[in-house]
């Protein structure tokens, strides 16, 4: 992975192309994201960068390990966010997150990533955490089929059979079930960076991207190519 970025969701609108066509487009404030840490396959046993988004009063940084806001590395190490962010040698920040970028040895402390590391046309995969849609029935949160609307039918938006009565006599594990739908990590790949204004830190992304709005949003580059 040589690109990615953390951003907030603006919101949607349309654009028009250059052959006059309507497009569809998310609004992403990407970045600018400051590096507070780069790791080593001496010191760390991998490569990252890992890097700091949105800042974050003072009064509200914690000042020992042993508080409840810590920063958690991968092997398990805890380190005092006041700390580590004065090491840096840059102000806190609210998110804090890691890439592991194939040239993360070319990235200083302090450094920043901005949204020109991405270019028109490129192809990108968003992760965010999705809108919470609270209790919902089967028919929304799995998309299963209702019964008659007619008069006198007793069964509209219920869930059907669960299970026969004599073989298996039991439901099955994984059944789904009406319960809690949305508040889960969700990727969308191969969208398409349709403009980037460097000056505002924009990104345009074709069609929609996960999340609500002032939600954060992961940028990286696709893993899947389509041909």
């Amino acid at each position: 992975m040589k690109k990615a970025i953390l951003a907030t969701k603006v919101g949607m609108t349309q654009i028009f192309g250059e052959g006059g066509e309507l497009i569809p487009v998310t609004v992403l404030q990407a970045g600018p994201c400051v590096v507070t840490q780069v790791k080593t396959v001496e010191n760390d046993g991998y490569k990252a960068v890992q890097v700091g988004f949105v800042d974050k009063k003072a009064r509200i940084v914690n000042k020992d390990a042993g508080g409840k806001r810590e920063i958690i590395h991968r092997h398990g190490a805890t380190k005092a966010e006041q700390g580590h962010f004065k090491k840096a040698g840059v102000s806190a920040k609210r998110y804090v997150r890691e890439f592991k970028f194939e040239n993360a040895e070319e990235y200083s402390l302090g450094a920043e990533i901005k949204a020109d590391i991405f270019a028109q046309g490129d192809k990108i995969d968003a992760s965010a955490i999705s809108k919470g849609k609270g209790f919902q029935g089967a028919i929304k949160r799995l998309g299963q089929h209702r019964g008659p609307m007619q008069h006198g039918s007793k069964f509209h938006r219920h869930q059907g059979s669960n299970g026969a009565c004599s073989s298996p006599s039991r439901v099955f594990k994984g059944k789904g079930m009406p319960g809690h739908m949305g508040c889960v990590k969700v990727t969308v790949q191969n969208l398409e960076v349709v403009r980037v204004d460097a000056e505002k830190n924009l990104l345009l992304i074709k069609g929609s991207v996960p999340g609500p709005k002032k939600g954060l949003v992961t940028i990286k580059e696709t893993v899947k190519v389509e041909c």
